[in-house]
């Protein structure tokens, strides 16, 4: 029974090699690299800056209540 769970084995794994792609080299220069990497932190930088004006003025779902109380007074 070892000698078939080995085969069977053996049959997986060269089925599976001949389905490895493998990756492709990086063809860019270094120049392109750094370019690429400079345009990223900047979309990084973008999703932040919306962020900012949410934070910095809160929402007022209700309006504020009148001071004096006048307001009440004229709802009843």
């Amino acid at each position: 029974m070892n000698k078939r769970l080995l085969k069977r084995h053996k049959r997986q794994v060269s089925r599976a090699r001949q389905h490895v792609k493998v990756s492709e080299p990086d063809l860019r220069t270094l120049e392109q690299v750094t370019a690429a990497r400079e345009v990223s932190r900047s979309v990084g930088s973008r999703r932040d800056a919306l962020r900012e004006p949410y934070a910095l003025h809160p929402i007022q779902h209700s309006p504020s209540p009148a001071p004096d109380g006048a307001a009440r007074a004229e709802a009843k």
